[in-house]
């Protein structure tokens, strides 16, 4: 038996690793409805209503664009912190 044999994570840590994890994505959730309501008020007010098909075009495409890059940067930090450790 080496050393890098890993040990089994005891079944109470997973579990509250699961709910940890859980908990945080509800609150990203709630966090995300909340900007989604913010950013569809502020576009209501620069292109008037909110149900023309243009203006929620471009938010969507707003939105993935800045998903897809937040998504990035956020993936190669923790990356980094990982290696760093």
């Amino acid at each position: 038996m080496g050393e890098d044999e890993e040990k089994p994570v005891p079944l109470k840590v997973e579990v509250l690793d699961k709910i940890a994890a859980l908990v945080t994505a509800a609150f990203g959730l709630v966090a995300a409805l909340a900007w989604n309501e913010a950013i569809k008020a502020i576009f209501k007010e620069i292109f008037g209503t909110a149900d023309a098909i243009a203006p929620m075009l471009i938010y969507a495409i707003v939105v993935t664009i800045a998903a897809v890059i937040l998504t990035i940067v956020v993936a190669r930090a923790a990356s980094n912190a990982k290696k760093n450790v």
